[in-house]
């Protein structure tokens, strides 16, 4: 059984997107009723969500000039 990736960091953003971990809350919700596989595919997006916060926080995108 694949484990929580909760670091009890949980802050959500504007998209319902959890700060520490980088699920989105109704994955959050539906981690109980996941099989392994669905649980790592789940993973590898919210590694993904957390590396491209990273890179827009460190590397934020120019606002329009008017």
């Amino acid at each position: 059984m694949i484990m929580s990736p909760c670091v009890r960091n949980c802050c959500l953003d504007q998209q319902d997107c959890c700060l520490g971990c980088g699920r989105l809350l109704s994955e959050i919700l539906q981690w109980q009723q996941l099989t392994d596989k669905q649980r790592e595919h789940l993973m590898a997006e919210a590694e993904q969500r957390l590396a491209l916060r990273q890179a827009t926080a460190t590397h934020p995108v120019a606002a329009p000039s008017e």
